[in-house]
């Protein structure tokens, strides 16, 4: 039967002097003219309302359709099922629950009559906040963008923390995919990212990460829970033994028992024999496994790590990354016409002498205070040097003269970030993600070990040099460079930060624009404008576009490494790097911006059905 009645205003709001509205209701019809009509929509409170009289009820929902905003009054009602007549959407009349899960379910309101008086309830019958986690929860499991992006949005707003919301969504990620993938990198990244720039674009960033770790999770196998062994406790120096050797022989189950055994004692153990087991194989699965192991961690930071088992639960998720990893020694490049294998294994029997050497200094006042920026910019420098032996040199000489292991690392990451922000333009451009993947594992080395402290083992250390071979090999992509651009290089660009944000947005709508990017980015940094805009705009111009898994990467590795050092001059080639990947990689279709667009505009309440725009 199709829907028929009045659609206007036509029935006011109770007086603010009444009973009825004081106690939360409002006058909404007249049951008589509502009797003969069918229905009608009331616009007296924050919302349109729809009201249907069917078989002597009055039934209310919000007459905006939940999917898109078109009107419900404007559907059809059958058998007790409304039907949206825009996407054919279909609720249950009397509770406004969808049949179908890419709708949310229309918002539905009390009613009651009093003679020939309908009023309705202001507000709705559900508890916003478990409603919509469990909407997200309900997106992530049937991969529906839209329902994720309006979860997100709608949890920000009531006040959920994003660290709070990353982590619920890193939760389902890991308990519906036997191993932990790429979308769980990119759902840590944002959150990481989150912090750092303005709301809207953090709920941009969240739903992203949100939207993409529910697509590892469509047609996924579900994680097989495994119990620790029935001991008490497990000292780390075993666990680490035990772990290097279930990686070794890729035993997973072996691997993850032992795992969860530490885990039940001391979870701040649980780092180094993870990491020393994955450095056993050097730079391996091209730098994934290290930078998945520390996502890892960071999320299980997001979780927690006291009550219940999520931090478990997240961890295990990474033991199938670590046993079935594959080495650079089983890699031709690494092995010719240079034996990289062979120097790194040289270095790491000299790294426990370095690092004990180091630490000496470090104790009896030997070593520069802090090792400042000046020194760890010029081993930067050093490794980006064309002698692999060089290179290994240089990091075992700073160590061994007081440098902490994860400056150290920081350094390392500088010298990759120079690599991409020095990318030559003759270079293929599969060629990106190659210098990608080595400043992702040179930043997680850095985080890696830093999170192990400044007694971190030799064997996690070493990935420190692994990363600065990866920075060597990468050599080519620099041949020839691109030019850094110099301080006064912008000078015909805009000299205020919301001209030149701008900008930047408007050259990631064209292609080709890099080195154009990479300008904007140095011009903001030179001026000493307050970066914050800046970070926001380069976070904007990545989370707005439908990009590739390593963009994700690049944008929250660049702003982090940023934010290490702390304001120094190194910060901007980290700014710089970050602008001219980014660039290269945009514009594209933007299909997931049109459904954040599309969600925004249904909070404003805007009537997408009448938009006649192109």
């Amino acid at each position: 039967m199709a829907v028929t009645g009045t659609e206007a205003a036509g029935f006011p709001e109770a007086g603010a002097g009444s009973a009825e509205a004081g106690d939360g209701w409002v006058r909404a019809a007249s049951l008589g003219r509502l009797a003969a009509e069918g229905q009608a929509v009331f616009t007296g409170g924050d919302r349109p309302v729809v009201l249907f009289h069917r078989d002597g009820e009055v039934f209310a929902l919000d007459n905006r359709c939940p999917h898109m905003g078109f009107p419900l009054s404007r559907g059809t009602v059958d058998d007790g099922v409304v039907i949206c007549h825009w996407h054919h959407a279909r609720f249950d009349l009397r509770s406004g629950s969808t049949f179908d899960l890419w709708a949310d379910d229309a918002p539905a309101y009390e009613t009651r009559v009093d003679g020939d008086s309908v009023y309705v309830r202001a507000r709705t019958r559900r508890d916003p906040e478990a409603y919509w986690r469990r909407r997200l929860h309900e997106g992530m499991a049937h991969d529906v963008p839209l329902v994720i992006v309006k979860a997100v949005e709608s949890l920000l707003a009531l006040g959920v923390p994003p660290r709070s919301l990353a982590a619920e969504a890193g939760l389902f990620g890991v308990r519906n995919r036997d191993a932990f993938g790429s979308g769980l990198v990119i759902l840590t990244a944002m959150a990481h990212v989150a912090e750092m720039v303005p709301a809207r674009t953090a709920a941009f960033a969240l739903a992203q990460g949100v939207s993409r770790a529910a697509g590892d999770t469509a047609g996924a196998v579900p994680h097989r829970e495994r119990q620790p062994l029935e001991r008490e406790g497990l000292d780390p120096a075993t666990a680490r033994r035990w772990m290097r050797r279930w990686a070794a022989s890729r035993h997973r189950d072996g691997a993850e028992r032992t795992l969860l055994t530490l885990l039940d004692g001391d979870a701040g153990a649980a780092a180094d024999p993870v990491f020393a087991a994955i450095a056993d194989r050097v730079y391996a699965d091209g730098g994934h496994t290290l930078d998945f192991a520390n996502k890892a961690f960071e999320l299980a930071d997001l979780v927690g790590w006291s009550g219940g088992d999520g931090a478990r639960s997240v961890l295990a998720a990474v033991v199938p990354n670590v046993v079935s990893a594959r080495g650079a020694d089983e890699s031709a490049a690494w092995r010719s016409p240079v034996d990289l294998v062979a120097l790194a294994a040289a270095g790491e029997e000299e790294l426990p002498h370095a690092l004990r050497a180091g630490r000496g200094a470090a104790t009896s006042g030997g070593a520069a205070p802090g090792f400042p920026p000046h020194r760890l910019a010029a081993l930067a420098e050093a490794l980006l040097a064309d002698d692999p032996g060089g290179v290994v040199r240089a990091v075992l000489d700073a160590l061994a003269t007081g440098c902490p292991a994860a400056a150290a690392a920081q350094a390392v990451a500088h010298a990759a970030a120079l690599r991409i922000a020095r990318f030559g333009p003759s270079n293929e451009f599969g060629d990106w993600d190659t210098a990608l993947h080595t400043f992702s594992y040179c930043q997680a080395a850095h985080h890696v070990v830093e999170r192990c402290g400044a007694d971190a083992p030799p064997e996690v250390v070493r990935t420190v040099l692994h990363g600065a071979l990866s920075v060597y090999q990468d050599r080519f992509l620099n041949v020839p460079p691109a030019r850094l651009p110099e301080p006064d290089g912008g000078a015909a660009l805009p000299d205020s930060s919301d001209a030149l944000c701008a900008a930047l947005l408007g050259a990631m709508d064209a292609q080709g624009n890099a080195d154009l990017a990479a300008r904007i980015a140095a011009r903001h940094h030179d001026l000493g404008l307050a970066p914050e805009p800046l970070l926001a705009t380069l976070a904007e111009s990545v989370v707005r576009e439908d990009a590739a898994f390593h963009t994700f990467q690049m944008l929250e590795a660049g702003l982090r490494l940023w934010r290490q050092w702390g304001g120094a001059p190194q910060g901007r080639v980290a700014l710089i790097a970050v602008a001219r990947y980014a660039a290269a990689h945009a514009p594209t279709q933007r299909s997931f911006s049109q459904t954040v667009g599309i969600v925004e505009r249904l909070r404003r309440g805007d009537a997408l059905h009448e938009d006649g725009g192109t």
